[in-house]
């Protein structure tokens, strides 16, 4: 009970922390632990077997990432995983071992310390790759594939150690033996996907009908765990296990209630995995032999980080793309201490050089963060080396300035009338995926004059502003009204605050990017509580004009810049409205509307 206080304590401490100074949460997860292990506070003084435990939570994590992927899917990825991650192996490994041969290493132990280090973090990787949202993308899922033919890869690593050592390791450095051979490891994997079929979903269903919502939730733990444990038994991985076993019911009627169960113990377990791996940190050889522990961290980290970007033209990633697959991958994996503890134990591996080796493993999981964080603010190709798209026939008269989710539906629109916009977007991976689905969009920052006066802005009828960044958004509506004050500009608005800076940029239309889908979402609500459509829509269209009126309010007491007016005026419209809204429903529903209007009108 203690340690799960200090445990969580360290975490609400140091997270916020990083995540406040923009390190990300993975780095403030690490620093908690240093800060209560061995090395800091000594307040936790067993960290492997906080280590062991912890490891469920990549064990969780891959099972929510195989409930992503149905099997056509993953089938589908079959060259990418075996061709893309056993080529990611072999150049890492033969960019490090020459380090080791020229430490006078013996070819043994270079060939297992550059393999081990030729791993990469699932825990880290994925959890960035999700963060920025990039799994979907074509660099997150080359990452992901790669990480997946590792944790297969894995295994015969722990065998080779055992084979090209002088001594009896024991079995799995402490993760449990292995029994059996092959022959019982496809076993248990047909069984797996056979009970995953036939027992797994006639399981689920009857405890579905039962509506115990937490027998469900203890099931889902009893079915991941229980798989991962089967794996672990023949000697596979658990976190293979657990993503086979999400993958088999990717395709359930179930998998978002499974997802939904599994997510809050999968975000514990993952946090407790960092804190562990952090604790377990050996930072004495810092002080002891500081330029080996440096040295070796630089050359590793960017070994491996130019074996990947080399590796992005192999797999036909382009831009940013490249650099981020480097730099997601370029910190060694939680299964490489696994793989040095065996190396150490069979004697392959000298125990001083294990351990040296084992820090810069754990160390390198520091890296990334701040490796993303230069990335963002420095080492972004897009906007310091490519340059902006020539636009040709520039004929079209609406320009329309970025094409995520809120600008593509504008251009579709616009497409289906017949009328072709003149898309731009600063976003090279935006503009290289719209490019592969047929929509021409030209790369190039909307703001700069030259790119505009190519656009053919001095011809252009209307200019759409659909960017994301609201204070981007901002400073284009005030450069286009100063340089083109007759164009009528529409803008996205972020919210009623930064709708009333467009106003003030003087654009013809800005639209709150949530408003309209809110309004529709509350008109369903109602319907659903017994509403009919006519009253449903007025209520609807009353708060639309209600709220455009307080925002005019609003815009003239920020004008006069009377704080405590624009409160006590919004208070009393917004108490106002919901009185006329209340006697207008009651007089509403003494005249019943048309029935024809209800069952077709919207």
């Amino acid at each position: 009970m203690t340690q799960a206080i200090l445990f969580l304590l360290a975490a609400l401490i140091f997270v916020p922390l990083a995540v406040r100074a923009g390190l990300g949460a993975v780095l403030g997860y690490l620093v908690a632990g240093m800060a209560i292990g061995p090395v800091g506070l000594a307040l936790v003084n067993d960290p492997t077997a906080i280590l062991h435990v912890s490891e469920l939570g990549v064990v969780l994590m891959l099972f929510v990432i195989g409930l992503e992927l149905e099997p056509q899917r993953l089938w589908a990825m079959r060259r990418i995983v075996f061709g893309g991650g056993a080529l990611q192996m072999l150049v890492c490994a033969a960019l490090l071992m020459p380090v080791g041969l020229l430490l006078g290493w013996t070819w043994q132990a270079s060939l297992v310390a550059a393999l081990a280090l030729a791993l990469s973090s699932t825990a880290i990787a994925v959890a960035i790759l999700q963060e920025r949202n990039l799994m979907p993308r074509p660099v997150g899922q080359t990452g992901f594939a790669m990480l997946l033919f590792q944790d297969i890869a894995a295994i015969p690593l722990l065998a080779l150690a055992a084979v090209l050592g002088t001594a009896a390791p024991a079995a799995d450095a402490g993760h449990g033996a292995a029994h059996g051979g092959p022959l019982l490891q496809i076993g248990a994997v047909i069984g797996v996907v056979v009970a995953g079929r036939y027992i797994a979903y006639p399981v689920m269903r009857f405890i579905a009908r039962l509506q115990v919502r937490e027998l469900f939730t203890g099931f889902a733990l009893l079915l991941v765990l229980g798989v991962a444990a089967l794996m672990q038994y023949v000697g596979l991985s658990m976190g293979l296990g657990a993503f086979l076993a999400g993958v088999l019911l990717a395709s359930s009627e179930y998998r978002h209630a499974l997802e939904n169960d599994i997510l809050p113990f999968k975000g514990l377990l993952l946090g407790l995995f960092f804190i562990a791996v952090g604790m377990s940190m050996q930072l004495g050889l810092l002080v002891s032999a500081p330029l080996q522990v440096v040295v070796g961290l630089l050359l590793v980290v960017a070994l491996k980080a130019l074996g990947l970007w080399l590796l992005g033209l192999v797999v036909k990633l382009t831009g940013s793309q490249r650099s981020m697959l480097a730099i997601v991958l370029s910190q060694v994996g939680e299964f490489a201490f696994v793989v040095l503890a065996a190396a150490k134990a069979s004697a392959v591996l000298p125990a001083a050089d294990a351990d040296l080796l084992t820090l810069i493993a754990a160390l390198s999981m520091v890296t990334t963060p701040l490796l993303l964080i230069a990335f963002d603010r420095l080492a972004r190709p897009e906007t310091s080396g490519r340059p902006a798209d020539t636009i040709e026939d520039a004929e079209s008269p609406v320009l329309l300035a970025g094409f995520g989710r809120y600008g593509q539906i504008v251009a579709r629109t616009l497409l289906s009338a017949g009328i072709k916009p003149t898309v731009i977007d600063h976003d090279a991976d935006t503009v290289d995926s719209a490019r592969r689905f047929g929509f021409k969009v030209h790369f190039g920052d909307a703001s700069q004059p030259d790119l505009l006066h190519a656009a053919g802005v001095g011809k252009a009828r209307a200019f759409v502003i659909a960017i994301d960044d609201a204070a981007q958004a901002t400073r284009l509506a005030h450069e286009l009204h100063e340089s083109h004050p007759d164009l009528p500009i529409i803008a996205r608005a972020y919210d009623a605050v930064h709708e009333m800076d467009l106003e003030d940029a003087h654009v013809h239309h800005a639209q709150r990017e949530v408003l309209e889908s809110s309004l529709r979402s509350a008109r369903a609500t109602l319907e659903l509580l017994g509403f009919d459509r006519f009253h449903a829509r007025q209520l609807a269209d009353n708060f639309r004009r209600h709220t455009e009126g307080a925002i005019r309010q609003a815009r003239l007491a920020r004008q006069q810049d009377n704080r405590d007016d624009l409160i006590k005026r919004m208070r009393e419209a917004r108490e106002e409205f919901e009185r006329q809204m209340q006697d207008d429903l009651a007089r509403q529903r003494q005249h019943a509307p048309a029935k024809g209007w209800n069952a077709g009108s919207d």
